[in-house]
């Protein structure tokens, strides 16, 4: 005897509006769960995440969903002291937080489809390079507007010959810290955790685009944060509905106003020419972002009101011509990663409904 097909029983169901004893007897059911219910922002360093994580903390008890905020900084990458259970474990984790979920850290890209969990949608920011860099140097030396001392008690090691290195004989004697693979900082956390990913080269950057394309719902650029925002609220709305109000709310950076790095300066016209030769792998990455950002905007009928980048000798003028006002988008200190940090996960706070 044939059995009756479950699919035509429930539409029958339906259209007799009749229930069963399960219906009437049974457990609860389920909630249902927004799609994507898992979320991953691996913020890059100094791209405006702190800004990010402030909204988040606001939206996670408006729309009760799980917000898990890594405090770990200084370690996005795997070591050759450690072995791949350390990672597994680590997304083995995040994959049994409550859904729906948003997890951010501090961590270049993850394959978990590599070891058969689930692969959450990844989200991210970025920035133009040379400003992230030079947002880094000077906020490693001289901290933010938070207070005036707490540069001393961040880096209280550095000594007074590095801490008032003139940026430009830093760019143009080649010391290590403006010089690559330290230069090369925004690709590995879209090419991931595979050592060649560190390595300055066309292989990082194609793979980076690869995972862009194939694992990360929107890659935004700081330059454009209200329209990231917004599109963040279009995308995922179960995340970040009322995003853009609250940003723009007067409580909101009277909370947030004060992160903007102190004493920044741009480099010469040479030492920004240099600095853009070192870094064309980082631009090439850029660009590629900026490209598919604004098809995203177009896609979503938003108008892009930033022009073509110019040529470079054009282009670094126009930056070299900016502003020396402090931004206000800056966000946590970037630390620097040591080859032999434990693979502890470190404190976590967690916003729960």
């Amino acid at each position: 005897m044939d059995m009756f097909p479950v699919s035509v029983f429930f539409g029958l169901q339906n259209l007799s509006g009749e229930s069963t004893f399960v219906d009437d007897h049974g457990p609860p059911a389920p909630r249902v769960l927004p799609f994507p219910s898992q979320v991953i922002y691996n913020r890059v360093g100094k791209c405006g995440s702190r800004t990010v994580v402030l909204l988040l903390r606001i939206l996670a008890e408006k729309h009760q969903f799980n917000l898990v905020s890594s405090d770990v900084h200084n370690k996005t990458r795997l070591t050759k002291h450690e072995q791949v259970s350390g990672w597994v474990d680590l997304m083995r984790n995040i994959s049994t937080i409550p859904q729906p979920f948003l997890y951010t850290r501090h961590v270049h890209f993850l394959n978990f489809t590599r070891f058969r969990i689930d692969q959450p949608v990844y989200i991210n920011i970025i920035r133009d390079p040379i400003n992230r860099f030079l947002s880094n140097y000077f906020f490693r030396r001289f901290g933010d507007w938070r207070g005036e001392q707490n540069h001393l008690i961040r880096t209280p090691q550095m000594k007074d010959d590095e801490r008032y290195l003139d940026i430009n004989v830093c760019i143009m004697e080649n010391y290590p810290e403006c010089s690559n693979p330290r230069l090369f900082y925004i690709v590995p956390y879209f090419c991931g955790q595979h050592p060649q990913c560190r390595e300055p080269g066309v292989w990082a950057v194609e793979r980076a685009k690869q995972n862009v394309v194939e694992n990360f719902l929107l890659v935004g650029i700081l330059e454009e944060l209200e329209d990231v925002l917004l599109l963040l609220e279009r995308l995922l709305p179960h995340y970040f509905s009322d995003v853009l109000t609250i940003y723009k709310s007067p409580a909101f950076w009277k909370m947030g106003n004060l992160t903007g790095t102190v004493k920044k300066h741009m480099p010469s016209f040479e030492a920004l020419q240099v600095l853009y030769q070192r870094m064309k792998y980082e631009y090439d990455f850029y660009n590629f972002i900026r490209e598919q950002f604004h098809l995203t905007k177009r896609k979503i009928g938003l108008k892009s009101t930033s022009q073509t980048t110019a040529h470079e000798p054009d282009f670094l003028r126009e930056l070299a011509l900016r502003t020396h006002e402090p931004l206000e988008e800056e966000e946590e200190e970037e630390e620097e990663e040591e080859e032999d940090v434990g693979q502890e996960e470190g404190n976590i706070w967690l916003v729960q409904p």
